[in-house]
């Protein structure tokens, strides 16, 4: 399996921001980590064995990105609006520095972005709000409302980074039709915290007019092991190759 370490100083972020590939051809695959995650956890728990097929047989090039959330949303020394805008920011450096990346070494068309936890939150916060860069979106175990963070504070600012408020206030046509394009996958254990969350999400999504494919697991669910299984089931093979 191929390997390859990569770090810039990010201009959007004003910082140095590192990331791992893991592949040589295939659908890209943006994985986010966990909160206040590191870029390199997924191949230290082992997940990327779950499907180093897929990575061996040219299906997925896998980029894990680092993340900024200990300046975001885990920042305790500023507003919450401060949060939210650092994290619109750490999108705005997806966007515009990550993906061409990605694009200058895999022409590949059709992207992903999937995360765990908090890392799924990241992938529907992103793709909600970029729809036209993605194709499908795998959001294992996650939360998709910051107010936890934010003191149960909302505004304008803060809904762009809370995918259940951004969802709401979302009255675009043109916008909402681009994500209905998207492949939306939402596992969740039925015994998780979260639960409750993710399914006043899948509701909010189904207003809206948007399939997805909500999925209940038995039990808790959030933790390595269930998203490596879940991660086998709903990531998709050869026919993101193309």
């Amino acid at each position: 399996m191929l390997r390859e370490y990569h770090k810039w100083h990010s201009p959007i972020l004003n910082r140095e921001m590192e990331l791992l590939s893991f592949g040589h051809a295939g659908a890209r695959v943006i994985i986010f980590p966990t909160s206040c995650g590191r870029f390199f956890d997924w191949e230290n728990r082992g997940m990327l064995n779950a499907i180093s097929r897929h990575i061996d047989e040219g299906w997925l090039q896998i980029y894990c990105v680092d993340g900024v959330d200990s300046e975001s949303w885990f920042n305790g020394g500023v507003s919450p609006t401060d949060k939210a805008r650092r994290h619109l920011q750490y999108q705005q450096y997806v966007i515009e520095e990550v993906l061409p990346f990605t694009k200058s070494k895999n022409d590949n068309h059709f992207a992903i972005a999937t995360g765990a936890s908090f890392g799924a939150y990241h992938s529907y916060s992103i793709a909600m709000r970029y729809p036209q860069h993605f194709n499908r979106v795998l959001g294992m175990s996650g939360v998709y409302d910051v107010r936890e963070w934010t003191g149960n504070e909302m505004n304008d600012v803060i809904a762009q980074g809370s995918p259940c408020e951004y969802m709401l206030s979302l009255h675009d046509g043109n916008h909402i039709d681009q994500i209905r394009k998207l492949d939306l996958i939402i596992p969740i254990g039925k015994a998780d915290p979260l639960f409750g969350n993710n399914r006043w999400f899948s509701q909010i999504l189904w207003e809206k007019g948007i399939w997805h494919a909500f999925r209940e697991w038995d039990g808790f669910g959030h933790d390595w092991p269930y998203w490596y299984e879940m991660i086998q089931h709903y990531i998709g093979g050869p026919e993101s190759r193309s």
